[in-house]
């Protein structure tokens, strides 16, 4: 066998890479802990399914939680710290709203060199949506496709100025936001996050964040049963109001979302 064939070859990480790097970084120093509820959702699989208008999970759960969250402020809240050391306290920061922070995986394009595109051939880009418990699911699911479909350009703008940014410089931005309790911290990195492979047929229930709680789904199975884990930051979520977010969630989830779901499907057959 020559030595061309053995030979090891070695590529730079580039600019999206290493934000992905920092952003798991600062993830380390986050408490984490899952909890799991296997929750009977098939009714509410098959009213989304009876809907002319196509509604994805993920914009279910957005709304589904982000209604949750209205009744437990712990849920929209962040741990705001000092950024001297031993200069202050840590403190709760509640936003008056929650914020989903979407976690959307999108082919790389054509100004992505094809080396970086062929080891890394995807990238993810963080969706901010303000209010889901707001929106009617029609258009939540509308703004969802939005931010996976339209230009990235015209998306994520500050997302592509991290990137940009020299590491270190980098790094400062994203521990300061992290602290921070500026009304902009929200809108930001968002108040609780959802990442989850389902569509691929996998679970992500472990996946790293640096928010106070965060979403993952599992695909549902022949029973209409789904495993939906809440990873939540210990310094400010034990795990017995955890839990009974998740209790709260399922509720909200075959109550007012179903319902919902069952109005748009037959204002669909209606105007079919």
């Amino acid at each position: 066998m020559s030595d061309a064939s053995t030979a090891i070859t070695t590529r730079r990480l580039d600019a999206q890479r290493l934000l992905v790097c920092d952003i798991v970084r600062l993830s380390r120093g986050i408490p984490i802990f899952p909890v799991d509820r296997v929750m009977q959702l098939g009714a509410v699989d098959e009213a989304r399914r009876r809907s002319a208008v196509r509604v994805g999970w993920a914009a279910v759960f957005l709304k589904a939680y982000a209604l949750v969250a209205r009744d437990r402020p712990a849920l929209r809240s962040w741990l705001a710290r000092p950024f001297v050391p031993l200069v202050g306290r840590p403190r709760w920061a509640t936003s008056p709203v929650s914020v989903a922070s979407l976690a959307l995986s999108r082919p790389r394009g054509e100004e992505t060199p094809a080396a970086d595109r062929t080891l890394d051939p995807e990238a993810i880009w963080w969706a901010r949506i303000r209010a889901p418990d707001d929106r009617a699911l029609a258009d939540l699911q509308a703004e969802i496709t939005r931010f996976s479909t339209a230009p990235v350009e015209d998306l994520f703008a500050r997302q592509q100025e991290l990137r940009t940014l020299p590491r270190p410089l980098r790094r400062l931005v994203l521990r300061a936001n992290l602290r921070s309790a500026s009304v902009k911290r929200a809108m930001r990195l968002g108040t609780f996050s959802l990442s989850t492979l389902a569509g691929e047929g996998c679970s992500n229930r472990g996946h790293p964040t640096f928010l106070t709680t965060s979403l993952s789904y599992e695909p549902l199975d022949d029973a209409g049963r789904m495993r939906v884990t809440l990873l939540a930051d210990h310094r400010l979520v034990d795990g017995v109001p955890a839990a009974r977010a998740l209790q709260a969630l399922e509720a909200t989830l075959t109550g007012h979302i179903l319902r919902e779901l069952i109005t748009l499907a037959a204002a669909s057959r209606a105007s079919g």
